[in-house]
């Protein structure tokens, strides 16, 4: 059986990481499994830091797609062209897409037209806000997959309702956990801490990436006067992109007393960034994968959206929302402060089993 895995951006690497791990394993034991890992972007995509696959313990890419603009459209038709050439010269048994992106959502179309089994990781995962474009992805992505592997009961129930059957729902775990309890011995402590004069559990970790919440200045200086003037003297750190980074810094720059304790620092890869949030009091995110890591570690969370397609994170985790709403952020950030988080636990299945699962779900359909 060959196995197609389709990456559309950097955090889908950090998900498939166990899959491809878990399929060697498999054909190392003398079973009948290769797999591809096909990128979707550029070799030289400057978010692919070079550590990033030593880190994860996987190989690099073994095909680029090379595909690379803003417009959705575009890139939806690039990545379906150019996916198409690719399973047309490589014999192909089953393609594994992930999440929701518009390139995932493109790959998943041309595997059904080139009439390819289709798997999905993580399916089931629904914001319900029709107006999204990932939503709109997941909805069709779902709709075409012959294999759905979901993180949990959610997921599962979300399939359900719009119509898959029974018999393709696999709920397989949260496979982040896999790529955590992997490497939570490895993280390893980064230099920053010791710059900046970082001690355990006496930090707050805060990152940025959604270009709604960049993009709008008014909104960002609202969220940012009220997280820091909450954190007393705690310090913030906040490892952020370019983008991010400098509509930050320009709010910074016009009341530095206020933000003196915010420290803007370059993006870290995998094992570094993964023990800066580890150990840290509290973190304020707006990324869904942060927000299920600090699930796992326990650290208290705050997210600045007002949905999660992972709800577990909010009802069993130590995730909580408060969108966009600056006088929410800054009463979970004074209980973040002062100790009075939410009891939180781990949620069902996320054991480090996930790959292991998947894989075997695929050799036992390919046996049938």
């Amino acid at each position: 059986m060959n196995i197609c895995i389709f990456v559309g951006a950097r955090p889908n690497f950090i998900k498939i990481a166990p899959i491809v791990r878990a399929v060697v394993k498999a054909k190392a034991e003398g079973k009948g499994v290769s797999h591809s890992l096909v990128y979707a972007g550029r070799e030289d995509d400057p978010t692919l830091e070079p550590s990033l696959f030593d880190d994860l313990q996987i190989g690099r890419p073994d095909v680029c797609l090379g595909v690379e603009c803003k417009n959705l459209n575009e890139l939806t038709g690039q990545v379906m062209s150019a996916f198409e050439c690719y399973l047309q010269e490589h014999k192909t048994d089953v393609v594994i897409v992930v999440d929701d992106l518009a390139s995932t959502m493109a790959a998943a179309i041309v595997a059904k037209k080139q009439g390819i089994r289709l798997a999905h990781l993580v399916a089931g995962t629904r914001s319900f806000d029709i107006s999204m474009p990932k939503e709109i992805n997941r909805l069709v992505i779902d709709g075409l997959s012959d294999l759905l592997f979901t993180a949990g009961i959610g997921g599962n129930s979300a399939a359900t309702r719009e119509g898959a059957e029974s018999s393709k729902i696999y709920m397989v775990g949260n496979i982040l956990m896999d790529t955590l309890r992997f490497n939570h011995q490895r993280f390893a402590r980064p230099a920053v801490m010791d710059n900046l004069g970082l001690t355990e559990k006496r930090y707050i970790v805060f990152t940025l990436n959604r270009k709604a919440i960049i993009g709008n200045d008014d909104e960002l200086r609202a969220l940012l006067v009220s997280m820091m003037s909450h954190t007393g003297d705690i310090p913030v750190v906040a490892p952020l992109r370019q983008l991010a980074a400098e509509a930050v810094q320009c709010i910074v720059n016009e009341n530095p007393l206020l933000f003196e304790n915010l420290h803007i620092v370059e993006p870290l890869d995998y094992l570094h960034f993964g023990y800066l949030t580890a150990n840290a009091l509290g973190v304020v995110t707006d990324s869904g994968n942060v927000a299920e890591e600090a699930t796992f570690n326990t650290v208290p969370c705050i997210t600045l959206n007002s949905y999660t397609e992972h709800i577990e994170t909010v009802k069993v985790g130590s995730n909580v929302l408060v969108g966009e709403d600056p006088v929410l952020l800054g009463e979970e950030m004074a209980r973040m402060v002062d100790g009075k988080w939410k009891h939180c636990g781990i949620p069902e299945r996320w054991d480090g089993r996930s790959a292991e699962r998947i894989v075997q779900t695929l050799l036992e359909c390919a046996a049938k």
